[in-house]
């Protein structure tokens, strides 16, 4: 009898859990998310132009450039003897790059603030780089969160191409030497490539999402992009997003002209050896940097009164499924990636004013975007309508920073206020004709294509890259970055009235 009674327990507490299991049904559909608007509030850059957006802005835009030669001290090999540094300097093939300039100058990176201090041991270069990006685009927009809501609503999203190769090389010469017993305890936090956002959550307590992307030379629009869908989806209200990269040194120069990517024919005219779109050019030049941009939900800017740069319209990625490190003769997945960012954008291929050609001076990298370009925006393209150029004549290719830094660029394309030079003809304009005067004023300009003599001869007509910087409203700009392994992003900028 209790022996079926305890049976008839544990019947009656099976048939209990099976109906409930099944009962419940499947779960309710996940909570409604409304549509949320993604803005940018503020800039900051470290580039081979200079530190900071207004210098580097001002000197791309007059065609100046920021490449140099490449000296034994670039190098980064202090650690070893004379004689391997300077043999290893004689093996490289390509000796020109777009380096930071550093010093205690306006314009100039400052190492001993930002790199060399007792409490950044456990910084490596490519993540001082970020956080002095950061500093800027932060005061930039005027975002400094206090209150303990703020700081979980705030994100970082900074990804690196390569993170600090340097301190490999270091770290293996010791294993050559017998010496492990010296290599630093911070050696692996140098390293890893999610540091710079770490560093940057950790210096301002933001505790929001702690993000890196690793795209190789996608790296920082994938950051961009990625930050704009966390705040559209609702997990933060800001983002601070970009790329940042420190590749000069002999390891990674030396890795980039084994794979021929580098350019060799202008070792004695740095100025000229980047040359995108151009019949001449043979390869990149390799640079370093950081661009770093604080995004934030349209209403969150409204709220606290934020200078608003331009509005996050479309991010498209594609894969092109193909090669290592060549696209598709048919520039299949640079096509992609724009449509998909202009279908995100809602915008028409026709509304496209400027855009920011990822083209790194490669004879096929190059062409093939070009190619691409001209079949999707088509007659707009081939009535000289929209406006187009790459920036890397000015600074060479930085990497997984490169994203970033030229979505910048194309922001600023768009929000770029013209001030006027001769004050004295201006006052006679405003005079004159005031509304005349301010639209010259809030007029955007297009930067220009460095050493662009001999134009690839798949461009003719008015389908041209910009040989000089163009002033011209620029409503919707479009950034592109291709890198390694075939990956593909395209940003879409527009203003917002």
């Amino acid at each position: 009898m209790a022996m079926a009674r305890r049976y008839s327990n544990r019947l009656v507490s099976s048939i209990i859990q099976f109906r409930r299991f099944y009962s419940s049904g499947s779960f309710d559909p996940p909570p409604f998310l409304p549509h949320r608007r993604v803005v940018v509030t503020g800039l900051g850059m470290v580039t081979p132009l200079g530190c900071g957006v207004e210098v580097t802005w001002k000197r791309l835009i007059e065609g100046e450039c920021g490449i140099r030669a490449v000296t034994i001290e670039d190098l980064k090999m202090n650690g070893f003897d004379r004689e391997t540094q300077l043999h290893t300097f004689d093996q490289l093939t390509s000796k020109v790059a777009g380096i930071v300039p550093c010093g205690a100058n306006p314009g100039e990176f400052n190492e001993e603030l930002w790199l060399n201090s007792k409490d950044h041991r456990s910084i490596a270069r490519f993540i001082s780089y970020a956080l002095c990006a950061a500093d800027e685009a932060l005061r930039d927009a005027n975002y400094m969160p206090t209150t303990q809501d703020e700081k979980e609503r705030t994100g970082v999203s900074i990804g690196a191409g390569t993170g600090s190769i340097s301190d490999i090389l270091d770290a293996s010469k010791m294993i050559c030497e017998k010496k492990l017993r010296r290599l630093s305890p911070f050696f692996i936090p140098r390293i890893l490539i999610n540091m710079a956002s770490g560093h940057v959550s950790m210096k301002y307590g933001f505790q929001g999402p702690n993000h890196a992307a690793v795209t190789a030379c996608a790296t920082g629009a994938h950051s961009i992009g990625d930050a704009a869908r966390m705040i559209q989806f609702g997990d933060v209200d800001v983002m601070v997003a970009g790329g940042t990269e420190a590749s000069i040194d002999a390891l990674s120069i030396a890795g980039f002209c084994r794979s021929r990517a580098l350019t060799t024919k202008y070792n004695n005219v740095p100025e000229e050896a980047s040359r995108p779109f151009d019949c001449a050019r043979d390869g990149f030049v390799i640079g370093e940097g950081s661009g770093i941009l604080v995004l934030e939900e349209l209403e969150h800017a409204k709220k606290r009164g934020a200078k608003v740069y331009a509005e996050v319209r479309g991010y498209g990625m594609s894969g092109d499924a193909y090669h290592i490190t060549q696209p598709h003769g048919d520039g299949r997945g640079a096509v992609l990636a724009m449509t998909r960012a202009l279908k995100q954008s809602g915008l028409n291929p026709n509304q496209v004013d400027y855009i920011n050609a990822h083209a790194t001076s490669t004879p096929l990298g190059d062409a093939v975007e070009a190619k691409a370009i001209q079949s999707l925006f088509s007659d707009h393209a081939a009535s000289g309508a929209l406006a187009f150029s790459s920036t890397k004549g000015a600074i060479g290719h930085l990497l997984g920073a490169a994203g970033a830094v030229e979505a910048l660029f194309s922001v600023l394309a768009i929000h770029h206020i013209v001030i006027p030079r001769n004050t004295d003809l201006y006052a006679v304009i405003l005079f004159r004709d005031p509304l005349a005067y301010i639209h010259n004023l809030l007029q955007g300009i297009a930067p220009l294509t460095l050493n662009l003599s001999e134009p690839d001869p798949i461009f003719s007509g008015n389908f041209m890259p910009l040989i000089a910087s163009k002033k011209m409203t620029v409503k919707a700009a479009l950034s592109n970055s291709f890198g390694f392994g075939g990956t593909n992003s395209s940003l879409l900028f527009a203003s917002i009235d």
